[in-house]
Parts: structure tokens; C-alpha cells; sequence
């Protein structure tokens, strides 16, 4: 089926938000007695923060106030939105598409978080919908999120092109039968016209 519809995750795929999410990690959970490595960081791309928090401290036999941990990482990491830039060969995407298709962001960030950063770097406005780790009660690799954009978008899931830059997003994309794109391949030649080549 022809694609009718993008959907891009926010972090590390939109934007370049994934080193400042880390360091708002570490200064958190230094803070409540928590690691969090940094590869397992990047594997967990998707995850909302308080199962993050919920994991972490069941993992490591440490009572947390989940909520006050999740205010404090957003806090931390709200602190550095002024250094935040766009991952660009994705935005050149969605500037091609805007106003031809229908598009929406599917990520396990909060709103309030995504909000800021868009309005930070100009993005307000361009996307018909956003859903975010409020809008459902399973996140990825669960399907659910974007299957909820698809529908707020009012397009069939298959006829839906997903932009990822995680394992998790890419297996959630395929377990809601939509098409994907890694974006972590278009990092690698910059140099390249990937926006066309991708759609």
C-alpha cells in the first residue's frame, strides 16, 4: 500500500535530545543511589521514565518515590533544552512532507517535554498529532503508540511510514504492521540526499 502517512519518534530521531537525556540520568539517579550505563540507556530508547525509574529500583533493591524521581529527571534535562539541535536529514523529511501528508510524532516522552523542545527549536505547529507516554498504557516495543497516532491521523496502520532510531520503536512499528526506516543508517552518510532516498 501506498504510504499516506509519517510518523517519527522525538528523541534521538527528530532531535539530538539522547546525550542530554543520559546526563539528566546520571544526575538524577546519582541522587537516589541508581545506575543507569550507558548502553543499556540507549537500549531502553522508548521506554517512558517512570518504568525506567520502577525498573531500576526493583532491579537494584532501592525504594524510590517514582514520581519525585521522574520531576527531578525532567527537570535536569529541562535545564539543558538551550543546547538541544535537530537531527537534520529527519527534519529535511518532514519539511518535504509538510502540508502533503499527514504526519505525527509517537514517542515515550512526556508532553510537556516534547512541547518544550519543539517550541525551542521551531517545530510547534508542523505535526497533525502527537502522542506521547500519557496516551497509552503500553509502550514500546507494544505497538499501541502507533497505532493511536495512525488512528488520530485517520489512516490505516499498513498504509503508515514510521521513522525510529531504537530497536524497540523499530520492533513497535512492525508489530503495528506499518512500514519503517532506521534513521540510525541516514547518520551515517550525511553527506547524502537520504530525505528522498527514504520516502
Amino acid at each position: 500500500m501506498a504510504v499516506q502517512a509519517l510518523i517519527f519518534d522525538n528523541d534521538g530521531t527528530l532531535v539530538d535530545t539522547m546525550p542530554a537525556h543520559f546526563l539528566a540520568w546520571q544526575r538524577t539517579l546519582a541522587c537516589y543511589r541508581l545506575t543507569l550505563p550507558e548502553e543499556r540507556f540507549y537500549k531502553l530508547g522508548g521506554t517512558p521514565p517512570r518504568r525506567i525509574i520502577e525498573m531500576l529500583a526493583q532491579e537494584q533493591g532501592v525504594e524510590v518515590d517514582v514520581d519525585a524521581v521522574a520531576r527531578r529527571k525532567v527537570e535536569e534535562f529541562l535545564a539543558a533544552v538551550d543546547t538541544i539541535r535537530p537531527v537534520e536529514p529527519v527534519v529535511r523529511i518532514v519539511r518535504e512532507h509538510r502540508g502533503r501528508l499527514p504526519m505525527a510524532v509517537a514517542s515515550g516522552t512526556t508532553r510537556d517535554v516534547i512541547t518544550r523542545v519543539h517550541r525551542q527549536l521551531g517545530f510547534a505547529g508542523w505535526f497533525d498529532a502527537i502522542v506521547t507516554s500519557e496516551d497509552t498504557t503500553r509502550h514500546k516495543p507494544e505497538p499501541d503508540v502507533f497505532l493511536e497516532a495512525a488512528r488520530r491521523l485517520a489512516v490505516p496502520a499498513v498504509a503508515c511510514r514510521v521513522y525510529e532510531d531504537s530497536d524497540l520503536g523499530i520492533e513497535a512499528a512492525r508489530r503495528a504492521g506499518m512500514q519503517w526506516v532506521d534513521v540510525r543508517q541516514l547518520y551515517a552518510h550525511p553527506a547524502d540526499d537520504h530525505s528522498r532516498r527514504a520516502v
